[in-house]
C-alpha cells in the first residue's frame, strides 16, 4: 500500500513544477524552512493547511487529523483514497499548502 501511495504522490508532486519530493524514508515537500506534505510509515499522506481551514476541511471531505510516529501533525489533515485518486484536487491542493507555508516567515 505504501509504495503504491508513492507512486501517486511522486506523479501528483511532479505536477508542480514549484516544489519537488523530498527525503528517501520518509517522502515530503518543503518550502521556505517548512514542511507541507509527509507521507508517513503507514502510507497515509498528509497536507499542511492553515489553522483555519483545517476543522471545515476535514468535516467537508470527512478526513481527519494526520498522524505520523504516532504524533497528531499540527495544521495537516489525512488524505483520503478519494481525495488521492482526483490529480486536479490534489495538485490544487498542494499548491494551496506551498502558498500557504510560502506566507509564512521564513524559517
Amino acid at each position: 500500500m505504501r509504495e503504491e501511495t508513492l507512486k501517486i504522490y511522486d506523479s501528483l508532486v511532479a505536477l508542480c513544477p514549484r516544489f519537488e519530493l523530498k527525503g528517501k524514508t520518509m517522502p515530503y515537500t518543503s518550502a521556505n524552512g517548512y514542511m507541507f506534505s509527509l507521507l508517513n510509515k503507514s502510507g497515509e499522506l498528509g497536507v499542511r493547511l492553515p489553522k483555519e481551514h483545517c476543522d471545515a476541511f476535514k468535516e467537508e471531505h470527512n478526513t481527519t487529523k494526520f498522524m505520523s510516529y504516532g504524533a497528531v501533525m499540527k495544521d495537516y489533515v489525512l488524505i483520503t483514497d478519494k481525495m488521492l485518486n482526483d490529480s486536479d484536487f490534489m495538485v490544487n491542493l498542494l499548491n494551496k499548502s506551498f502558498d500557504y507555508v510560502m506566507s509564512l516567515p521564513p524559517k
